[in-house]
């Protein structure tokens, strides 16, 4: 079973944002970030950045992408190619769990689910805690990746998450996976013992 969501962060003014450098010089680097929409204050909109993330329940094996919007049609798009992902790891998805998000509930989403033979499940409303191997993932994508170190452009931040994902799968330990990497719960990875 595959638990999916998406996880909304701002984008970061090139020369770093407030986070790290201070209010003040977060503002001058936003301020100065070129080819941005204005506010009715005339400061440069900045946008989001959603991180679409699916995880495996057993061997907590992670998967991610970052897009620009949160969209039926994008969260179907990456749930094929997540799919696709895990059956070349060797995890065959039979079932996908997710919250109740407008992505979630289209029709699209419905018929994509259907087109992969795969059940689609929703947690209760108000009930994240369901669904709580993603959103501990969320954490720690959060720290260990999106806020983890000074970036000093969105597309800095976004260059650097698939080498995270890749130390995140084969070489951070994980409670859960008694101490191992998730990928070590994976029996015959890529073929390596036939």
């Amino acid at each position: 079973m595959l638990h999916v969501d998406v996880k909304k962060l701002g984008n970061i003014p090139d020369g770093g944002g407030w986070r790290y450098v201070g209010r003040r010089q977060g503002e001058k680097n936003r301020a100065a970030t070129p080819d941005k929409a204005k506010n009715k204050w005339r400061d440069p909109l900045m946008g989001k950045a959603y991180v679409h993330t699916a995880i495996d329940d057993h061997s907590r094996v992670a998967y991610a992408e970052v897009h620009d919007d949160e969209t039926a049609f994008t969260a179907a798009a990456v749930l094929v190619r997540a799919v696709e992902w895990f059956n070349a790891c060797g995890v065959t998805v039979e079932r996908v769990l997710s919250d109740n998000g407008g992505a979630y509930r289209s029709h699209l989403w419905r018929d994509t689910c259907a087109e992969l033979g795969i059940r689609h499940k929703r947690t209760r409303p108000y009930r994240p805690q369901t669904n709580g191997k993603i959103e501990r993932f969320r954490r720690t994508l959060s720290d260990g990746w999106a806020y983890a170190r000074c970036y000093t452009s969105e597309t800095e931040r976004r260059g650097e998450l698939e080498g995270w994902l890749h130390n995140y799968n084969h070489h951070r330990p994980h409670t859960a996976c008694g101490n191992q990497p998730p990928f070590s719960r994976l029996t015959n990875v890529s073929g390596q013992y036939s």
